[in-house]
């Protein structure tokens, strides 16, 4: 799995859906190792809101990921283009 950049709760749930189904494991899978119930994950990765922070770290722990904080990257217009 490759360094993703997440900058919002819809992001966060892309990567944490990503991460599960790379692993092959189900929401159900993920929710007993995780300790949370399988809607709690069903609701992070559509992005709803209101997760807790603690549940999201406990997910992270699950799946063998971690969080790195650096300062946001600034784009160009031009950058823009060639991601389309």
């Amino acid at each position: 799995m490759m360094d993703q950049i997440a900058r919002t709760t819809k992001d966060i749930g892309n990567v944490l859906r990503n991460a599960r189904k790379a692993r092959k494991l189900t929401q159900t899978d993920l929710a007993r190792r995780a300790g949370v119930w399988q809607r709690t994950i069903s609701n992070i990765e559509t992005s709803a809101s209101g997760a807790k922070l603690d549940t999201i770290f406990d997910l992270l722990a699950a799946l063998d990921l971690e969080i790195h904080i650096v300062p946001r990257s600034k784009m160009k217009p031009s950058d823009l283009e060639d991601i389309f």
